[in-house]
């Protein structure tokens, strides 16, 4: 993994990027890769003797709207998620598709699993499941006949029948040991907790735009029938919207700006995206992001919001904290593996519906893809 090694392959994106084309530029690198797997002719510098050099892939890194030009895999609707291939935890509100019901990774003893605190009903499915390998053949069989590139014949596809997670066959599944590999394609950590951090930040600051606490989420609580609470007041004539536990008064938010300002290794630039101007939060690098969710956001909250909406936001950064470590052990990541559905749980009792986008919801995936992979750093 030195930079030394990388070999880099670039299409600069724009208006004319290839987008879902990317396949055509990608059948020269596919050639080439299906030589360095036969055989490749190599002297070995120290001894001076030749030797059968094979090369292959092991995995592939990018962000996840680039996961999906790259592997032909569906990022939208109801399949977003690229590791639930059957019975998906997506679910139809009022203006969105959202990710909740992570109580489904649960033990089918969990006390949760009969709570109605979260949707409103019992939780009685299990955990979305993977495609078997003839399965996964029969979804790439159905997309073998698109074409690719500005073709005269080509005509806009009907929707797909449901449950067709693919949207084409890549070329990489040329590659003989493609079909093989447990871990093709990473998820982006770093921009998974960039996001996570941006909707935390966006919903305690109540930042109009940007915030997950919307009208159209506190009628998702009253189509549930919960939190009520939380729901619409008719006042007359109009509505009126209640104060939510999780979104900062003019009070707390005094107090939360003010550990911004005493909080002496964060640079100028963060502090005044966050105090100041918090609508330009995008501003922010992943790196703050990285900080901020992992070690100063849980700080700043403490004492000011309830200790329920704290713990959560506690476990959330400590569970990145240690994903990201420079090493990592097996059995803290199977320990991970069982600590982030109930993290998300704590978190579905917390926010509104709208919060739970994919984001969110691929940090149960991520303790998987480390048991694979290893480090961060190596995706």
């Amino acid at each position: 993994m030195e930079q030394l090694n990388f070999i880099m392959g670039l299409l600069i994106p724009g208006p004319l990027c290839p987008g879902k084309d990317f396949d055509v530029f990608l059948e020269p690198h596919i050639e080439e890769l299906l030589d360095l797997w036969k055989v490749v002719p190599t002297l070995d510098a120290l001894t001076n003797k030749s030797f059968d050099l094979h090369a292959a892939v092991i995995w592939c890194i990018l962000d996840y709207p680039a996961l999906s030009t790259l592997s032909g895999r569906v990022t939208r609707g109801y399949y977003v998620c690229v590791r639930c291939d059957k019975d998906p935890c997506s679910r139809r509100i009022r203006n969105k598709i959202c990710y909740i019901g992570h109580r489904r990774f649960l033990p089918r003893d969990h006390p949760w699993r009969k709570k109605k605190w979260f949707d409103g009903k019992d939780e009685e499915h299990d955990k979305p499941e993977d495609f078997s390998s003839d399965e996964l053949k029969k979804q790439l069989e159905r997309v073998m006949d698109v074409r690719l590139g500005m073709h005269p014949q080509n005509k806009k596809r009907k929707r797909g029948e449901n449950g067709q997670c693919w949207k084409l066959r890549s070329s990489l599944w040329d590659l003989p040991y493609w079909s093989s590999l447990k871990l093709r394609h990473n998820l982006d950590v770093m921009h998974i907790e960039k996001n996570i951090c941006e909707y935390i930040v966006s919903t305690f600051l109540g930042i109009a735009g940007k915030t997950k606490d919307t009208i159209n989420g506190r009628l998702d609580l009253e189509d549930m029938g919960i939190r009520k609470n939380l729901h619409l007041k008719r006042d007359g004539n109009s509505y009126s919207v209640p104060h939510a536990p999780y979104v900062l008064n003019k009070t707390q938010k005094l107090a939360f700006c003010e550990f911004f300002r005493s909080v002496k290794f964060l640079d100028g630039y963060v502090a005044t995206c966050i105090i100041v101007d918090g609508c330009n939060l995008q501003g922010l690098k992943t790196h703050h992001c990285h900080i901020l969710l992992q070690r100063i956001l849980p700080a700043a909250i403490r004492g000011i919001l309830h200790k329920d909406i704290y713990e959560a936001i506690s476990e959330l950064g400590n569970f990145f904290q240690k994903l990201c470590a420079k090493t990592l052990k097996i059995d803290v990541l199977h320990r991970m593996k069982d600590e982030i559905p109930i993290i998300l749980c704590k978190l579905e009792r917390i926010f509104p519906p709208p919060f739970f986008d994919v984001m969110l919801h691929l940090a149960v995936h991520l303790p998987d893809e480390a048991i694979l992979r290893g480090p961060v750093q190596y995706g």
